[in-house]
Formats: C-alpha cells, structure tokens, sequence
C-alpha cells in the first residue's frame, strides 16, 4: 500500500500529455492533425484508463488495510512561512479517484461519436483531459492553498466547456454566468482559508485539523471569527455544488454539449464541493452552529430544487434540478454528521445522474435528426412522446436511472436515500418532513420526464392522417381541453407558438403564459431529404452508434449493482459488513463517529416501506397525469364524470393553486428575476450614479480648475502686452470697481466703512 501510495502523485498528470500534444500539434501541424483528428480518442481514453487501473487498486487496498498516506514536499520555505506541496491518500481520495475515473473513461467514449461532427472536436477532448487532471489533483491534494489551486483549474475548465458553442449568444451568456456566480463562492473560499491559516498558523489538513481541535478543547479561539472563517469556506462549496443561493448557474450550464452535462455538472465538478465539505468535516463537526447552517442551506437546496423540476420543458434543465435536489441531500447528510450517508449518496446519484444524462443526449441526438440542431427543438419535452419504441435501448436505460433516483429498491440511490432520510428522522422532525416529501416530489417529476419523453404518440412527426384523435396530456390541468396539430396534406405541421396556444398564468414577469394543453399534441413534418432517386426519404428517431450505447449499458450495470457496496447490514457485534463501511473507517473513527447498532431485516423493512411508498404514489400521480393510465381513464370515461362531480368553486381553487406552483417552477421561483432587478440592475445603477459622480463632480472640479486657470491666463496675456494704454484701462477699470464697492457697502453701513 505505501509503495503504491508513494508514487500516487502521478496520477493527475497522466492526462496531462493528452492537451499538450493536442496544442503542439494544432500549432505546428494543424492541417494532419485536424485530419487525424478521431484518433486522440484513444490516447484520452488509454491514459484514463491506466489512472483507473491505479485508482482501482488503491480502492482495494484501502478495503483490505484502511490507512492514510500522505506525501508533502517543500514549495517555498522562508524564516516565517513554509509552503508545502503534497499528496493525500486515504478513503475518501480512493472513493473519488474511483468515482472521476470510471465516469470520465464513459463519457470520453460516448463522446467521440457524439461530438463526431463538430468542428471543435479536438478541442472538447483537449478541455475534457484537462479538467480530468484538475478534478485529480483536486482530490488528492494534502493542503487548502494545493486544493484552491486545482478548485480554479476546474472552474476554468468549466467556463471553456459550457461556453464551448461560444458562438451561440446563450452558451457565451451561461459561462460567464457561471464564472461570475463561482467567483463569488470562491472569494469566500479564499477569506476562509486565510482565516483559518491566522488561527492555526497552518494549511495542511492534519496539523490543521489537531491545531484547530486543540484550540477549541482548550477554549483559546474566538469562535465568532472560527464560525464566520468556517462560513466563508462553505461559500466555496455553496457555488462549486449549486446550493442555495448561488445555484443560478447550474441550470444555465446546459447550454454545454451533453456530455459535459453527465461529467461535471453530475458526477464531477458540482461533487467538489461535496468533497470538500467532506474533507473539512473534522474542523467542521466542533462548531455546531456552522453544521446546523450547512444542514439548513441542505434542506432548503434539496426542496427547492425539486419545486423548480417539476414544470422545465428542457429535459437537461428538468436533470439539472434534480442534481441540485440530490446534492442538497448530501449537504444535508453532511451537516447532520452523517459522513457515510453523504458519500453513500454521492456514489450512487453519480453513476444514476450520469446514466439520465447520457440518456438525454441519446435523445436529443435522436430528435435532431428530425427537428435538425436546435435546442428550443431537440431538447424540448413538449414536442416529445412515444419514443420507446424507437429507441428501446436508451428508454431501458433511462427507466432504471429513474427508478434508482425515485428510489425504488434494489436500485442505487434507494439505499442511500433511504440512510440519509432516516437519519433525518432522528436529527429533526421538520427537516425528516421535507426530506421525505421532497423524496415524493423527485419521484414526481423523474417519472413525469419519462412518460412525456417515451409514452404517449410521437409528437416530432406525424403519420399519415387516420382520422382518430390522438389525445396526450401535458397541461397540469387534469379538465384542461385538449386539442389537434394543423393537418394538411396527410401530415401534421407544428404551428408558430403564438400567444393564442398559451395561458396568462401569474407572474412577476411581463408577457408569461403557461403551455396550453394543445401545444402538447402539435407535431411537426418529417425531414424530408429531397432529391434522392426521386423520391422522398423520412428521417426517424434511432437508436446512436454503439460507442454510444455502450456506456448506457455500463451506468446501467453500475446502477443496478453500485448500493451493493454499502448495504446497511451488520453482524452481531456491531460492525457493518459492507464495503464502503471498511473503506472508510480511518475517517469515521477521525470524526468520533459510533457505530450503529445491529439492524435486522424487519426494521430495515420497516424504515423503507415508508419512503417507497411515497414515491409509489408520485410515480402513481404523474402516470395519471401525464400517461398511460390517464388515457385509460378517458376511455372509460371516469375522468368526465368525476371532472363533473367536483365544484366549480372548487375546480377554480384547485386550478388557481396548481397555477402558482406551475408558475413558481416555470419561472424559477423568480429568483433569477430577483437577481436580475435587484442586484444586476441595481449595481448597473450604482455604478451609473459613481460614474457621474466621478465624471461631472471630481473631474468636473479638475477641470473647472484648469479651465479657469485658461481664462485667466488668456486674460493676462492680454493685459500684460507692453501697450501703456492697456495698463491704464486696467487701472481705471480696477479704481472704478474698487469704488463702486465703496460706494456700496458705505451706504449700507452708514459710512462706517471709510475708516476701515
């Protein structure tokens, strides 16, 4: 173990190679290598899989011998400070070389055919292999300076893959959004690892940690300034793991290539800052009014991302949500002390969230070749619908990465949903409530993703005319009408989306309407290539290449068998016999954490029936909603009948209510809105009164000077010209002036004047 550790600073730079050649060779052979472009796959793909290799031997080790390696070596030295630069190996490293490597290798494959006809195909795998050597470096780095170094790597390559299409005024718009919102956390970030370095006079974890702990026991810190260092640290991990308020940004990140999608803003980069978090809980768990904070920003990140889920009708937003919901599980679990849970979680949402998004790609690159390359279009849930027969590998694939995180046993997430939600129960009923119900509502709005993606009549085209109408249900209004696509010709046209086929709903904002039911069932022609043998030829929806579809498969496998490692079940003694539960003993037993005691099938039974029966319901609730078994219903006429039976008042109440949240999650709970008017317009303000301020006041000051300076000089150039004349002119002008005011004030003073 320590020989294998000792070199395991290698790791983050085996990518390395991968842009630098790519660069090299764009500069000095850019015509041969552009047209040997398909082969860099390889090297990208080799390199990865040897940190793999090492990663997954590490993990091993670590299984069979927990331990902790730590490597350091001095960066810069002087008589009162001592910069070290070091690598750190210990379960959680393994855990997260383990997670980064086998999702990357995934999406670098899936990649190649996906990003196959872009033109900046050798930059997206140049981007890729570097972010992949700063998320390493991040995860294996020994101190807080090492780790804020590589934190701004990432960030880096974040800003260059969502504004890879930078030509496209929304992806430019959403990398500098991004950069601008993890500034923020990052500043913050940097304040708190300063702090930290005043009280304990150092950056390395370990000294850090028992420095800090010291103080604390002996009560010789100020904990005002130890909580407020603390709070600045979190506010690195509030923006790096789109928490409230600094979430903004996730959602936005979309306009990236889809693969970037599964790989940083899943599995990745937004888990830094779980990471991080986790990393620093042993300084953490000694101020319990910064893990109450951390809970709390939990809490209310995971309900308000599910609340914003549950109207998106891009599917990369409607996933991008759920990662917020899911990561606010984590910092949750973490602020709870729930350390297990919380990477338990981060292990199984990974590969989960990772499979929904390549998924969504295999959809969008299907729905492109009917609607051509336009996100409004390709990635829009409305113009969806009945694509499982089309595309039944991807549907498989998609249906159990939904299943997994509804948390539907034996999959993944269920078990560790299912710990952090009862761990919930026993550190507060209001927060085991919310957690609990927003379990209810993720399973809501997965399964609502699925049915209109999959289920119902394929709404992208339209066969021939057959005189029967196709009803499917989008609006959320179970008595809204229903209507039918414009047909000409024996095909189906999607009309402009004009005012008249939405609803005024409640808004801050000017001009929102809600989609009306009729838009759901509009359709648009085939892509018809003309010319071709004289005959018109259809494009439809396909499964992709099988570079494709063989990650699915792999995230599908690791979905179905990943909760394997860490089952909650334990021996008589005590102890827990799952792998993750032996990998990370070292650090549980850092934290002080006990055991839990022995648990038996029926009270693990017990505690889960709960949770799957609430997202039963939801999965019940949005199959009724939105397919199939609302149209069966319709058939029999027992929605009419019962829509009949209910009030008007209080049909009108239920519409108005089920409008506001429609409303509140379309719009983004307006926090946009409010950052847009609030702060954005408001420091442009700001700034507007401080440049006039600036231009018309203190230059104006200055310049009033010099300008007067100008006329002075100008007029005693002229006086000052030698002629006799002038100088009696001045001289009259100046005895005149002097005794007009003479004359002035005497008379008001009553000649008192003339004896001053």
């Amino acid at each position: 173990m320590e020989y294998t550790s000792e070199y395991s600073w290698i790791l983050p730079f085996i990518p390395l190679p991968v842009p630098i050649l790519i660069g090299v060779g764009l500069l000095l052979f850019p015509t041969a290598t552009k047209d040997l472009r398909r082969i860099w796959v390889f090297p990208s793909v080799l390199f990865s899989s040897i940190v793999m290799s090492f990663s997954t031997y590490l993990f091993i080790q670590q299984k069979n011998n927990p331990s902790i390696y730590l490597s350091i070596s001095s960066w810069t030295i002087t008589n009162n400070f001592s910069l070290e630069f070091g690598f750190l190996v210990d379960p959680l490293t393994s855990i997260m070389l383990m997670l980064i490597t086998t999702v990357g290798i995934m999406v670098l494959i899936y990649s190649d055919n996906y990003m196959s006809h872009d033109q900046g195909y050798l930059r997206f795998f140049a981007y890729m292999s570097f972010f992949n050597t700063s998320m390493l470096g991040l995860v294996t780095s020994s101190n807080l300076i090492q780790i804020y170094v590589f934190w701004e790597l990432v960030g880096m390559c974040s800003y260059l893959l969502i504004g890879f299409w930078f030509t496209r005024p929304t992806a430019a718009n959403a990398c500098q959004k991004a950069f601008v919102t993890n500034r923020i956390g990052d500043f913050g970030l940097l304040l708190g690892i300063l702090g930290f370095y005043w009280i304990t006079g150092s950056l390395e974890f370990w000294d850090l940690f028992e420095i800090f702990n010291n103080l604390v026991y002996h009560n010789e810190v100020n904990f005002l300034f130890a909580n407020l260092c603390a709070f600045l640290l979190f506010a690195g991990p509030i923006a790096k793991s789109a928490q409230f308020p600094l979430h903004v940004w996730l959602p936005d990140a979309m306009e990236g290539p889809t693969p970037i999608s599964a790989l940083i803003h899943a599995a990745t980069m937004v888990a830094a800052g779980i990471f991080l978090v986790a990393r620093l809980l042993p300084l953490l768990i000694v101020l319990p009014y910064i893990m109450n904070v951390i809970a709390l920003i939990g809490i209310i990140t995971l309900l308000l991302g599910a609340t914003l889920a549950l109207a998106q009708k891009d599917i990369k937003r409607g996933l991008a949500y759920s990662t917020m919901s899911q990561l606010g599980y984590m910092i949750l679990a973490l602020g709870m002390g729930s350390y297990r849970a919380a990477l338990f979680h981060l292990i199984t949402h990974a590969y989960s969230k990772a499979l929904l998004f390549l998924g969504s790609g295999s959809i969008i690159h299907s729905m492109e070749t009917i609607v051509g390359y336009s996100p409004d279009k390709s990635q829009n849930l409305v113009l969806m619908g009945g694509l499982r027969k089309h595309v039944p590998i991807t549907k498989t694939s998609f249906l159990v990465g939904t299943l997994s995180l509804c948390g539907i046993p034996p999959l993944g997430c269920f078990w560790s949903k299912d710990e952090i939600l009862n761990d919930s129960s026993l550190y507060s009923p209001i927060f085991s409530i919310i957690a609990f119900f927003t379990a209810g509502l993720t399973a809501f709005y997965m399964f609502r993703i699925y049915l209109l993606t999959f289920e119902g009549h394929l709404n992208v085209y339209c066969q021939t005319y057959s005189g029967k109408k196709k009803r499917s249900v989008y609006s959320i209004s179970l008595w809204g009408r229903e209507g039918q696509g414009v047909i000409k010709n024996n095909f189906c046209f999607l009309p402009l989306l004009t005012r008249n086929n939405f609803e005024r709903i409640p808004s801050f904002f000017k001009n929102k309407y809600r989609i009306n039911t009729n838009v759901r069932n509009m359709t648009v022609p085939f892509f018809t290539i003309p010319n071709l043998d004289t005959k018109n030829f259809f494009s439809y929806p396909h499964e992709p290449d099988n570079t494709m579809l063989f990650p699915l498969l792999i995230f599908g496998l690791f979905t179905l068998f990943i909760g394997l490692i860490g089952l909650p079940f334990f021996n008589q003694e005590g102890m827990q016999l799952d792998i993750l539960s032996k990998v990370l003993t070292p650090s549980i037993n850092l934290l002080h954490q006990n055991q839990k005691k022995w648990m038996d099938w029926y009270e693990f039974l017990t505690n889960a029936t709960f949770s799957v029966s609430i997202a039963s319901f939801a999965i019940l609730k949005a199959s009724f909603l939105y397919k199939p078994f609302y149209s069966s219903l319709q058939n029999l006429n027992l929605v009419n009948s019962f829509v009949k039976s209910i009030p008007n008042k209080l049909k009108f109440s239920i519409e108005k209510t089920i409008s506001v949240i429609y409303a509140w999650s379309y719009n983004r709970g307006y926090i946009d809105f409010f950052y847009i008017t609030f702060l954005t317009q408001g420091i442009r303000l700001f700034s507007e009164v401080i440049n006039f301020f600036d231009r018309r006041i203190i230059d104006g000051i200055t310049n009033g000077f010099g300008i007067a300076s100008f006329f002075v000089g100008e007029g005693f150039k002229y006086v000052g010209g030698g002629r006799i004349s002038s100088y009696l002119l001045v001289y009259v002008s100046y005895i005149l002036i002097f005794l007009l005011i003479y004359f002035f004030f005497s008379n008001q003073s009553g000649g008192d004047l003339f004896f001053l």
